[in-house]
């Protein structure tokens, strides 16, 4: 009996990624391949699996999005009495996947993970539109709560209190930035040959390349 799953198979034609494709500095190579996907016009480029353990050691991911990058890291903000921040909280690495499937291209990066200066999230969070910044205070994310109806009546709530005035960031609300010490760069080849070039960050502060098998 044929499988279900066996029409699913794609043949990947895209081409290669060779090292002489790639410049020495991961930082460059990825706003290479972000801006493609850019203008490939792909839905939420900056959409990014991130990965997270907890202190009992169980894995957990959810997709988040990219916000904010430069050679420091790569920057999200989210509640930090929510799952992930939980998890940050107990053990600070987490890994991150970027997938970007019409152009048959996949990034992780792996790294230790800090909370964002007080003067970054703020700066962010005042760039938000304002229901985005009411929203932060009235969602105790990951809790349990009654219905979706407990949500929209506090924030007409606090609508109509911050009517006049602008709100300030939530305490528990802020950023945070994976400091990388892996990335690798997977493009798809034909017969499964893919292509992957991993960096990995040298005690110098430099970059190491190494091609692994497919």
């Amino acid at each position: 009996m044929e499988s279900k799953w066996a029409g699913l198979h794609l043949e990947y034609q895209r081409g290669h990624l060779l090292e002489s494709e790639v410049d020495a500095n991961p930082f460059v190579t990825f706003a290479t391949w972000f801006k493609d996907a850019r203008d490939a016009e792909l839905y939420e480029p900056n959409g990014m699996t991130l990965a997270t353990v907890g202190a009992n050691g169980h894995p957990s991911a959810r997709v988040v999005l990219l916000r904010q990058i430069d050679e420091r890291g790569f920057c999200f903000f989210t509640n930090y009495e929510s799952h992930k921040g939980q998890d940050l909280a107990q053990n600070p690495w987490a890994a991150l996947v970027f997938w970007w499937g019409r152009l048959e291209r996949q990034v992780r990066i792996e790294g230790q993970v800090e909370q964002l200066a007080e003067a970054e999230s703020d700066a962010y969070y005042r760039s938000r539109p304002k229901g985005s910044r009411l929203g932060a205070w009235i969602s105790a994310q990951s809790q349990v709560i009654a219905s979706r109806q407990v949500l929209e009546e506090n924030l007409a709530a606090l609508e109509a209190e911050y009517a006049d005035r602008e709100p300030e960031r939530p305490p528990f609300w802020g950023g945070y930035r994976v400091v990388p010490t892996l990335f690798e760069f997977w493009q798809g080849g034909p017969h499964r040959l893919h292509d992957r070039l991993r960096y990995l960050r040298q005690e110098g502060g430099g970059w190491q390349i190494e091609r692994l098998a497919p």
